[in-house]
């Protein structure tokens, strides 16, 4: 593995430092952080007109061809900069999996809008009671005699479709199939008759929903992937929602830690010292992790399982140490007592969801221990 840092990423982590500085101004900020939601259309259309969105696609695809490592540092730099990326993050994942396994009228269709910054793409896996084990889904789509599908069912954490133009849902669509077979995966307009959002506040501070669908009739075009394969198109999908982005949000923590220990008044015991030594310590790692499956994908390989364990390890690293830095900067931290502290204290509440992202943690260790340790499967708990 190389850890040499190319020119042109450097030089693309400055252009991208500049479009973020410019368009994710105080108000901006301020804006996203009393609304909750986690997404800032003037960032979102600044990166769009730097050809930042898409920008690992070829050129003939509207994108840059920049390599897996520049767009580390574009990730990197958004995080450092607390910028809100659900969005982004979200868009770019469904669009991955349209340039795959999509048809030639949807990529026509949506690739070009979401490179232009014009529409954004929400999650729909999670259900109320399902959780991470979203083979459980209970979501159905029905198909009709003329062609179209009919989708009943509910969804949680939903996150940013209240800003969204479609979400991406998982649904059943054969009833009588095992659990990982009979789903399918849908393109949903939010403009469709029978979809309603509703506000979930977090823990975290941000804005997530509940979506209900309620006979939303969609047609063909809708149907990302074959029929019955939806649990083999979102592993397409999940291979892009698992990789060194949290190793990003740690450097962050650090770089918040490291301000407040070296403000004035503020004085740091030996033991906090040990804290933010162990903290700096799995920073490393956890960026050492994410850059070995960024590697593997500059060399056009898969890195499912790379990303999976750099998702695990910074993920818990990052709750972990949120916790016990918080936790040394004893009141003032509780009490958000100035604009740093209050950023370390928004980010030890913002580090529980990160568990779950992607598949919780248990979920991520099964993966783990089953196809790189060779482990035989859990068997599931039965009433």
């Amino acid at each position: 593995m190389d850890f040499t840092v190319s020119p042109q990423t450097e030089q693309f982590r400055t252009e991208v430092r500049e479009v973020i500085r410019t368009h994710f101004t105080d108000d901006e900020r301020h804006a996203v952080a009393q609304s909750g939601t986690k997404h800032s259309w003037p960032l979102h259309r600044g990166l769009a007109a730097a050809g930042m969105l898409g920008a690992a696609w070829p050129v003939s695809e509207g994108g840059q061809n920049r390599s897996p490592h520049e767009m580390d540092a574009l990730y990197e730099e958004a995080a450092r900069a607390g910028v809100p990326m659900a969005g982004f993050s979200t868009t770019m994942l469904v669009a991955e999996t349209i340039r795959r396994v999509g048809t030639s009228e949807q990529r026509a269709r949506v690739l070009p809008r979401v490179v232009a910054g014009e529409i954004l793409i929400a999650l729909g896996y999670s259900e109320p009671g399902v959780g991470s084990d979203v083979a459980a889904v209970q979501t159905r789509a029905d198909r009709r005699e003329d062609g179209t599908w009919v989708i009943n069912g509910e969804k949680a954490f939903t996150t940013t479709a209240e800003e969204a133009d479609y979400v991406f849902v998982l649904a059943r669509t054969d009833q009588k199939a095992t659990r990982h077979r009979g789903l399918s995966l849908f393109l949903v307009p939010t403009s469709s008759e029978g979809f309603a959002v509703s506000a979930m506040q977090t823990l975290g501070g941000e804005r997530s929903n509940m979506t209900f669908f309620s006979d939303v009739v969609v047609d063909e075009t809708a149907l990302v992937g074959d029929v019955d394969t939806g649990w083999q198109t979102m592993l397409v999908a999940l291979d892009f929602e698992r990789g060194g982005e949290f190793a990003a949000e740690m450097k962050r923590m650090m770089d918040l830690v490291s301000t407040w220990a070296t403000g004035e008044g503020n004085a740091v015991s030996s033991n906090t010292l040990r804290r933010i030594g162990r903290a700096a310590t799995e920073t490393a790692v956890a960026g050492l992790l994410g850059s070995r499956a960024t590697s593997l994908r500059a060399e056009g390989r898969a890195a499912n399982l790379e990303g999976t364990m750099a998702k695990l390890y910074a993920t818990e690293a990052l709750q972990r140490h949120s916790s016990q830095l918080l936790d040394a900067l004893g009141t003032s931290g509780a009490a958000r007592g100035n604009a740093v502290e209050s950023a370390i204290e928004g980010m030890y509440r913002h580090a529980f969801v990160t568990t779950i992202y992607g598949g919780t943690s248990e979920v991520l260790r099964g993966v783990i221990a089953e196809r790189r340790l060779g482990m035989p499967r859990t068997p599931r708990a039965t009433a």
